[in-house]
């Protein structure tokens, strides 16, 4: 199951597409905190860290991030954790990584969610923080995330989803589509930051819709699949590996 239609203005088919979203990010990835910290007023680090207290993190537990970014998730993860050792992050684009190694005393890995160069049955703990759309395929993603959790291992996916009533799918459309991507620009003075932002508002606009997600989740092996819908705009996806 892809995660969204083949985005034309931005390249011809899926098997390109993670040599465009990798390059976005490697070029991107200098502005993508400032940006994101804007675009959330602030609040991104006590809502992430937040998130992964609520659905269960406690110290002592190993962690993998997934399509970790910049490390913002881990960042949070690891003052819940008291420390960034247990923490394993994943991430494809160099220059995110770059940004996400100054930050943490985590072990980082480049790679692709869809085959992880990572033994079974290793963590007790994973996240994705707003990438799922960004996978080649969910059902496999899932299934990768299957075989590195211990039994009765969580996932934890937080996402952006645009409301489906005619209002709030205008607003999200006016925020996301159109103040997001001007103002990032303004700040930054950079067009691959609002490149960014554009393709996120892309990607979130024709993003597969939540009961996709959940079936996805199923169709890998997993149980307790539950979605928390946060003031209509944001998705809390939740699973169980036996």
């Amino acid at each position: 199951m892809i995660p969204h239609p083949v985005v034309k203005a931005r390249y011809a088919s899926s098997e390109e597409r993670p040599g465009y979203v990798k390059q976005l990010f490697d070029e991107g990835a200098e502005h993508y905190d400032p940006v994101v910290g804007w675009g959330f007023f602030g609040t991104g680090n006590l809502y992430r860290k937040d998130a992964q207290r609520r659905h269960g993190l406690k110290p002592g537990m190993q962690l993998l991030d997934v399509a970790s970014g910049t490390g913002l998730m881990a960042v949070a993860a690891s003052e819940v954790l008291g420390g960034a050792e247990t923490i394993t992050c994943v991430e494809p684009s160099d220059g995110m990584l770059a940004v996400a190694k100054k930050k943490l005393n985590a072990t980082f890995i480049q790679s692709g969610a869809e085959s992880m160069p990572l033994p079974d049955e290793q963590f007790d703990f994973l996240t994705v923080g707003y990438a799922l759309r960004h996978f080649a395929d969910l059902e496999a993603t899932f299934r990768e995330f299957h075989r590195v959790l211990k039994s009765g291992g969580k996932v934890l996916i937080l996402e952006a989803t645009r409301p489906q009533g005619k209002f709030g799918s205008w607003l999200f459309k006016l925020y996301f589509g159109q103040i997001y991507p001007f103002f990032s620009r303004l700040l930054t003075r950079s067009a691959k930051a609002e490149e960014m932002m554009v393709y996120f508002w892309e990607t979130m606009d024709t993003c597969v819709r939540p009961e996709q997600v959940q079936a996805a989740f199923v169709a890998a092996s997993f149980t307790e699949v539950k979605r928390k819908a946060l003031v209509w705009v944001f998705s809390e996806y939740t699973a169980v590996k036996a």
